[in-house]
């Protein structure tokens, strides 16, 4: 299974060039089956531009997290301080082999009536 992720334009450049091998959220998906994440850059990009295989979830206090992903985190400790100020759990997924489309897809290309998820939406 699959799941469609929003992320700003800015971190899936750096997850393009390979500079941010992780990608984190405040809420994680629920279902075990998912393997795989297809990115959505957002506007002003609006298309689907990519998608990688899930190496790993870590799950933990954020401090921590950021102990095991600050090198590829492709962010500062400054934005993660403040992506994750006031929670208690932290989640970093391990971008493993992507695939970079040769030509960027409209969210149509996923189905009728697909639009882009605040946060993730299973495919």
């Amino acid at each position: 299974m699959k799941v469609l992720l929003s992320i700003n334009p800015e971190h899936v450049e750096n997850i393009l060039n390979g500079s941010k091998k992780f990608e984190f959220r405040k809420g994680m998906f629920k279902n075990p089956d998912v393997r795989s994440v297809i990115i959505y850059s957002t506007m002003p990009v609006g298309r689907i531009v990519a998608e990688f295989i899930i190496d790993e979830v870590i799950a933990d206090e954020p401090s921590e997290v950021w102990k095991k992903t600050s090198k590829y985190a492709g962010i500062s400790k400054n934005y993660f301080d403040s992506y994750f100020r006031n929670k208690e759990r932290a989640f970093a997924i391990k971008i493993g082999h992507i695939e970079i489309y040769d030509k960027p897809r409209l969210l149509s290309s996923l189905g009728e009536n697909v639009s882009a998820p605040q946060s993730f939406r299973y495919v």
